[in-house]
């Protein structure tokens, strides 16, 4: 009697309804004498929406996929609806109500669940936690541990019974979560410790193991075994991406992804067995919608799907109401852009800023930059702006605070701290650290204003990191940054930077005081000022405070009318989309 309550309640954990638990006890796994004939199973899924909502017909948004879902019902065909993860954060539709309307909209699309992924942690842990309760679907995650009990804090594996099978779907998160969100949102409130651990490893096993206990969970349970997972291929992700993920487990038969933004319509990867998984992934910002078919007969096909002409009218009338609401809030014209500004890189059309200087990040870190030293008239010797927080292009036309948000929709607040030069050394040469790596990309690599650099990539990166890659120690050998200045008001010059000096450094909390992308040098540092602005707005102030009024009393975003232009020998060209040469890469 004993065993049998103890396999119930291991089967209800793992989503099993209590007439599925009962049939199942005592079963074999390959019983189909109570789940009837075989027959095709559809998983349509999402990954990396980042509640990119305001598109019209026929491109995929949250009404279209609820009207092809529905299709498939009508057909009599039995179907699922899951998300691999950021989904309430990205533009100004999720970040102006902490994505309790994308929740809303997912609620009436019908999913039946979803798995985190690192940009769901960005409104802080307590409304991460409040997002996923006002989720009517459930969300998974095998290696999110709440380390003050051991215990996982959601659960590892949902089952549902559809086609004459029963299929579990297993949660991963990436560890990267620490670095990509914010690490003090997952340790107390003194930041003295991790209260929180997202299960990674420096060598992956960490994560390798959580995942092949929650596969061997879910083999007990199911026919067959997806992942659900944000992960993602870039090798900036190592050890952590899906491909590795796979390649160390056995038992998955698919594995549905999200976190690089890869159109992956189906990639065979050998597990650890040997048997081929199929891994795919809809690229971002509902691109497409996967399309996974499970066929009677167990073969597993995909493929993606980037327009529906259907609509479900209901979702379509909340979608609109949402997206004329934010608009109306941020619709004000408050600029006139003479140049397309960018976070891609005009010629390749691949996404530059996390590696490499463009005008964009230059506009941006100098709006920092200019804040407290035009509109706090403090001193400020120097701005960062990690290239992960600059989101959008702005092509030449108008700017709105919309505009703004799109570009900065994060929700960070600029502040002032008192650093040592070496404290700056080290920011630059931790920010540097996969520079050159064959177009490998860093959230935190920094733009700056009121500064230059430059970045050796033929020198190894010797930083010291944790294993959630969380700075802990100064280059134990040559630095690749090197002849690092700083802007000099007084001469007119960039004077070479003094590791014992003091200087005033200006950026976004997540970067300076929350551990953001592991930016842990400036512990200790005196603040200076703090929660002076929303990032948004510090750029908005940056945009009306240029000069070239028009006859509508805009002023007009060029070099020459910027208030950095009066300081001699500023380094400025936001006419280059390359920008001002501030960052060299050698």
């Amino acid at each position: 009697m004993k065993q049998l309550i103890s396999r119930r309640s291991f089967l209800k954990a793992a989503g099993v309804t209590a007439a599925a638990a009962s049939m199942a006890i005592g079963a074999p796994a390959a019983s189909a004498c109570w789940l009837g004939d075989k027959s095709d199973v559809t998983i349509l899924y999402t990954n990396d929406v980042h509640t990119y909502i305001d598109k019209q017909s026929p491109k995929l948004t949250y009404a279209a996929i609820a009207d092809l879902k529905q299709s498939y019902q009508n057909a009599g065909k039995d179907v699922l609806l899951v998300d691999a993860g950021d989904h309430v954060q990205g533009t100004a539709y999720g970040s102006m109500d902490e994505g309790a309307s994308i929740i809303k909209l997912m609620n009436a699309a019908g999913y039946d669940v979803a798995t985190p992924g690192n940009h769901e942690f960005d409104y802080g842990m307590d409304r991460a936690k409040a997002i996923m309760k006002e989720a009517d679907f459930p969300y998974l995650s095998c290696n999110w541990v709440d380390l003050r009990t051991g215990l996982r804090v959601l659960p590892s594996v949902k089952v549902f019974v559809r086609g004459g099978r029963r299929i579990a779907f297993v949660g991963v998160t990436t560890p990267e979560t620490f670095t990509k969100s914010t690490p003090a949102y997952f340790m107390d409130k003194a930041q003295r410790k991790y209260i929180y651990d997202i299960q990674g490893g420096e060598d992956g096993k960490k994560l390798y193991d959580a995942v092949q206990k929650a596969i061997d969970k879910a083999k007990l349970l199911a026919d067959v075994v997806i992942g659900l997972g944000h992960l993602g291929v870039d090798p900036s992700s190592s050890p952590w991406t899906s491909e590795e993920v796979i390649a160390h487990t056995s038992g998955f038969d698919a594995f549905i992804d999200g976190h690089s933004h890869t159109v992956m319509e189906n990639k065979q990867v050998q597990d650890a067995s040997g048997k081929a998984v199929t891994l795919t992934q809809t690229g971002s910002y509902f691109a497409n919608v996967g399309e996974m078919t499970i066929a009677a007969d167990g073969t597993i096909t995909t493929k993606l799907i980037p327009t529906h002409e259907g609509m479900d009218a209901g979702i379509a009338a909340m979608q609109t109401g949402w997206v004329n609401t934010v608009d109306d809030m941020l619709g004000e014209k408050i600029a006139v852009g003479d140049s397309d500004f960018y976070v891609s890189d005009p010629a390749t059309g691949k996404r530059r800023i996390r590696s490499a200087e463009t005008n964009l990040g230059d506009f941006v870190a100098d709006g920092i930059y200019a804040y407290f030293n035009e509109v706090e008239k403090l001193h400020c010797d120097l701005a960062i702006m990690n290239g992960g927080g600059i989101r959008a292009d702005v092509p030449a036309g108008d700017w709105t605070f919309k505009t703004c948000k799109q570009v900065s929709p994060f929700g960070n607040v600029a502040c002032l701290m008192s650093v040592t030069g070496k404290q700056i050394q080290d920011a630059l040469e931790f920010a540097a650290r996969f520079a050159g790596e064959g177009g490998k990309e860093n959230g935190g690599f920094l733009q700056v204003a009121g500064a230059t650099y430059e970045i050796h990539t033929d020198i190894p990166n010797t930083v010291q990191t944790d294993e959630k890659n969380v700075w802990i120690g100064s280059a134990t050998g040559t630095p690749r940054v090197q002849n690092v200045k700083i802007y000099d008001k007084a001469s007119g010059s960039y004077l070479p930077l003094d590791p014992g000096a003091t200087y005033a450094l200006a950026g976004m909390n997540y970067t300076l005081r929350n551990l953001g992308d592991g930016f842990a040098m400036f512990d200790g540092a005196e603040l200076i000022k703090d929660y002076v602005s929303e990032d948004y707005l510090v750029m908005a102030t940056y945009a009306m405070i240029f000069d070239g009024a028009d006859a509508a009393g805009l002023p007009h975003l060029s070099s020459a009318n910027s208030p950095l232009a009066a300081y001699p020998g500023y380094l400025l060209d936001y006419e280059q989309p390359y920008g001002a040469g501030r960052i060299t890469i050698l």
